[in-house]
């Protein structure tokens, strides 16, 4: 396992900004050859082959919130930009949004980078962050940034902390690119995707542009992500998290059995998303999302000719530099793709 923490402390130190990933995915690429893994770049896709490429289909975002370059000493929520969000008329609490965000960070040290490069281009500190009433946006300021062009991206910097029980950093989802690099170094053979802009709801089209290109169909795509709690007491009751859908789609798959098998025989304490959703909404008397996946995109849009599952890590802390996961929560989610595509035949 110190090789595991090894990879991600390494990975957690490359930006790779949502719309901004190109540095970071060549990175990767060439951690990946050096394992002797075929490597291959699409347009907002890297696709990294074993020996058997048909034995395994695992996909992962490669990309994390960070902040860009709009104007002179002038910052906005990148996952906005890269989606095209020009204002937040269509968001109802901006306010509170705007209190998040100046929760989480303000007083976060960040680094700018060339995006084509990956060259680091200086380090500030978030000042402030305010909501421009005249174009109905969060506008964030950063000290020492005063020299950078419109378009550059600027990530947020942090470093692996490893407790007793927890670690911690900008997990979503540098984690889970850890996972499937270490599967590679423990000989796993199938096929693994890296995804960009899925913090921007755009990961998905490149991922069936993919499939499509290649007139390939599957029913045992997993998909795997971190997934959000409220609180430690919360996560300490699960080590995995699985779907049987999201609000785009059902996901039928057979690894869904296979995985509830692998928890069930170790003792890996798990619940569906979705039940766990519906269980709140019935106790609090109100209606919400039960989610959108990269993977219900993916069924819905390709009608069912690509199915799979979800695998998630459950964390607290989302989409700050301090989410946290149980060292459980990893240990257990290795295990289970290590019985599901290193020793099948044992499950």
């Amino acid at each position: 396992m110190n090789n595991f923490y090894d990879i991600l402390k390494q990975l957690i130190k490359i930006p790779t900004v949502v719309g901004y990933e190109h540095s970071f995915f060549m990175y990767l690429k060439r951690e990946l050859e050096d394992l002797n893994v075929t490597v291959e770049y699409y347009d907002g896709v890297l696709v990294a082959k074993g020996n058997n490429p048909t034995s395994g289909y695992i996909s992962a975002h490669s990309d994390r919130h960070g902040l860009i370059c709009t104007g002179h000493n002038e910052f906005q929520y990148a996952a906005y930009v890269a989606k095209n969000q020009s204002d937040l008329d269509n968001v109802s609490n901006r306010n509170q949004m705007l209190k998040n965000f100046e929760k989480r960070f303000v007083n976060q040290k960040v680094q700018a980078y060339e995006p084509w490069s990956g060259s680091y281009l200086g380090m500030g500190t978030i000042e402030n962050a305010f909501l421009c009433e005249r174009r109905n946006n969060i506008i964030f300021k950063i000290n020492e940034f005063d020299h950078l062009f419109p378009g550059t991206p600027i990530a947020f910097m942090d470093k692996l902390q490893i407790g007793n029980e927890t670690i911690a950093a900008q997990l979503d989802n540098v984690l889970s690119v850890a996972i499937l690099v270490y599967m590679y170094e423990l000989g796993y053979q199938g096929t693994a995707f890296f995804t960009a802009s899925e913090e921007a709801g755009k990961s998905w089209r490149f991922l069936l542009e993919y499939f499509r290109r290649f007139d390939i169909t599957t029913n045992e795509l997993l998909v795997l992500d971190t997934s959000p709690y409220k609180t430690i007491e919360d996560i300490k009751l699960l080590d995995i998290v699985l779907r049987n859908r999201d609000e785009n789609a059902y996901f039928r798959s057979p690894l869904k059995a296979k995985i509830k098998k692998i928890a069930l025989k170790n003792r890996i304490k798990y619940h569906y998303k979705d039940e766990y959703l519906k269980t709140i909404m019935k106790q609090t008397n109100t209606k919400s999302s039960l989610g959108i996946t990269e993977l219900g995109r993916i069924i819905s849009a390709s009608k069912g000719s690509i199915q799979g599952t979800t695998l998630q890590v459950p964390t607290i802390g989302y989409h700050t530099v301090e989410e946290t996961a149980l060292i459980q929560s990893i240990d257990s989610i290795l295990l289970v793709l290590q019985k599901l595509y290193l020793e099948e035949k044992n499950v």
